[in-house]
């Protein structure tokens, strides 16, 4: 039997990347998955490779309300109700101070803490009693790297929206966790080589810095959001779960 049997998850931001790693490990602990991401193509490669009678795709921008208003309208209408919700859409906006600018903040605090907040509040009628709400912090939110301040503070709301809504929902046995990843590698990560580096350079350069000498693979988040997600993390809430290879630690 799978962790997740007879369960329905959703996962934002699920083309690629975590979100899809995470979708797929759902599926395959034996969830029914609702993915969802912006371009379209991906979005039909990520739901073949899960597998049709496993998955569906529904396309959408996690900043626009009308798109995600129809997200759960389908799966309302296809007589489903949530038992997983993995806000995991989000990006990595690089805006020093003294280059920020009214579009960089709208950006960052849309993409990274509007979703999220709006993903969760028009999940709620379709959340099952003791269901998982997971939302996608970032191991930024908790030191001082530079250029990042923007999403590394929208990142620290989501940890603090977290925590109030662990406390909102308790009486309905819903427990809220957000996961922590650090530096993984995903398309979206190698795609942000600096200009005259190449992506496994790049990726080396990130490795340096990490404690266990390396770089996460997509699959390594999606078993912590999978240990979120199912009933191995019952009596969790309201936590930030770190998975950096040490960084915030060490």
């Amino acid at each position: 039997m799978g962790q997740l049997d007879g369960r329905v998850a959703v996962v934002t931001g699920a083309s690629e990347g975590i979100g899809f790693a995470s979708a797929l490990r759902f599926a395959e602990e034996g969830a029914y998955v609702y993915v969802t991401g912006r371009r379209k193509p991906e979005l039909d490669a990520a739901v073949t490779r899960i597998g049709a009678a496993r998955a569906s795709g529904v396309q959408g921008d996690v900043t626009d309300l009308a798109d995600l208003d129809r997200l759960f309208a389908t799966i309302g209408a296809e007589g489903r109700r949530i038992d997983v919700l993995y806000a995991n859409a989000g990006g990595t906006p690089m805006s020093p101070l003294a280059q920020v600018t009214e579009e960089d903040y709208e950006n960052a605090t849309q993409l990274n803490l509007r979703s999220a907040l709006f993903t969760v509040q028009k999940a709620l009628p379709l959340l099952n009693d003791n269901a998982s709400v997971i939302l996608c912090s970032s191991t930024t939110a908790g030191r001082g790297a530079a250029g990042v301040g923007l999403y590394a503070a929208a990142k620290a709301g989501v940890r603090s929206l977290t925590r109030t809504w662990a406390n909102e929902l308790k009486e309905r046995g819903i427990r809220v966790n957000a996961l922590a990843p650090h530096t993984t590698e995903t398309p979206m990560l190698r795609g942000n080589a600096p200009a005259g580096t190449s992506p496994d350079e790049f990726l080396a350069m990130l490795a340096a810095g990490v404690p266990l000498g390396r770089v996460a693979d997509p699959a390594e988040q999606a078993a912590a959001a999978l240990f979120l997600a199912s009933d191995q993390s019952s009596y969790i809430t309201g936590i930030e779960l770190l998975v950096d290879g040490g960084v915030n630690q060490i």
